[in-house]
């Protein structure tokens, strides 16, 4: 038995399946490397008082084995919040469970997101413009400054529903998208009434944003971004893991690499782009100073933080733009473009860290006994 053990949050798929189970095994994998014993589970695992039916991955039998143990003392919050049924018991879990360590707190909608970081002077400058919805009218204003937006549900993951609509001439305008389930939907050019009509009928709702639109076209017509993981260490401190890029297939508006698209070096993409090494260098150290101040900002707000994710744009001229902030964000960007070594690391950290807060509890602990007076 390792002599600590980490608790991961998650939510079934269906009935029986885990969500993330392939990167949970790699987790326990490296766990046992440092001594962590990793255990998953989900809120409806919890039986009455302190007991969890969790699972934990045998390397010998090569496969999960369910066990009745006590609650974990940490807890690392893989949880995607895809329907409010989920909100709810996960905050249901945290609430009834105030006394256990979580490596992270939730964030807000993009909306409410977009409200927070608003306030601070030194993230507002990498803020598209953004408004809630409110009718198809102000949407096509919104449009008209901008000449290209996103319209993104707010609550919404994976490029689901996201919309792109794009001013092409006087009366000329270009409709793109996906739907709830991720598809393309066929590109839609139209005169202002006609997009108004289309718009009128997907039913948008003020559970959208809309977003000033960023060009990141490449030359083959491609849209592409960066996701950036910002991790705590093993020392508590924030950390960037690596950047990636992304390109989305032919066709689509998002780069996702659920939705089809494909993963590039960071080096490479901004290459495509800007010739100047010292160009690209300098966009580099911008992104990860933006990181360090968008993760100590956020803390700040929302209390303890492990990882970000952080998709970011870079527009034709260099301006670094921030697209989304995931709290839990996937790392196999890393894995398919061959950074194995960022990989492993992106895995690790999460433990490392879980590590260095149970230690610095024992020490507070040992430091309350030592400072009581003896009887």
């Amino acid at each position: 038995m390792s002599s600590q053990r980490l608790g991961v949050l998650a939510i079934y798929l269906g009935k029986s399946r885990l969500e993330e189970l392939s990167y949970f095994q790699r987790l326990s994998k490296e766990g046992n490397k440092i001594g962590v014993q990793v255990e998953v589970f989900s809120p409806v695992d919890v039986e009455s008082g302190n007991t969890v039916r969790s699972l934990t991955f045998d390397p010998g039998l090569r496969k999960w084995i369910r066990r009745r143990t006590t609650m974990p003392p940490v807890i690392y919050d893989r949880c995607r919040y895809k329907a409010a049924a989920n909100y709810r018991m996960l905050k249901a879990f945290r609430n009834r469970h105030s006394k256990l360590i979580f490596l992270s707190r939730p964030l807000a909608n993009k909306w409410a997101m977009h409200q927070i970081l608003s306030e601070s002077e030194s993230i507002r400058p990498y803020l598209p413009a953004t408004v809630r919805f409110s009718t198809v009218q102000d949407l096509v204003k919104t449009l008209k400054r901008h000449k290209l937006i996103y319209a993104k549900p707010k609550n919404g993951t994976g490029g689901r529903g996201i919309l792109r609509i794009e001013q092409l001439d006087s009366d000329l305008y270009l409709l793109q998208g996906r739907n709830e389930q991720r598809t393309i939907i066929a590109p839609y050019k139209a005169t202002e009434k006609q997009l108004m009509v289309k718009l009128h009928t997907l039913k948008l709702s003020s559970d959208y944003v809309v977003q000033q639109g960023i060009r990141l076209t490449l030359k083959d017509g491609r849209v592409h971004d960066y996701r950036l993981l910002i991790q705590k260490n093993g020392r508590g401190e924030w950390e960037v893991t690596g950047c990636a890029g992304r390109i989305g297939p032919h066709r689509s508006i998002t780069s996702n690499l659920h939705g089809g698209g494909s993963a590039v070096s960071q080096t490479k993409l901004l290459s495509y782009r800007f010739s100047s090494a010292s160009k690209i260098d300098a966009i580099k150290n911008e992104m990860n100073t933006f990181a360090h101040t968008l993760a100590e900002f956020l803390e700040n707000k929302f209390g303890k933080l492990v990882e970000l994710g952080l998709d970011i744009a870079i527009d034709p001229g260099g301006h670094i733009w921030l697209l989304e902030v995931n709290p839990k964000p996937s790392r196999e960007v890393f894995r398919k473009i061959g950074e194995s070594s960022t990989y492993q690391k992106a895995v690790s950290r999460p433990l490392e860290y879980a590590m260095w807060i149970l230690n610095q509890n024992s020490k507070k602990a040992e430091e309350r006994k030592a400072e009581r007076p003896e009887s």
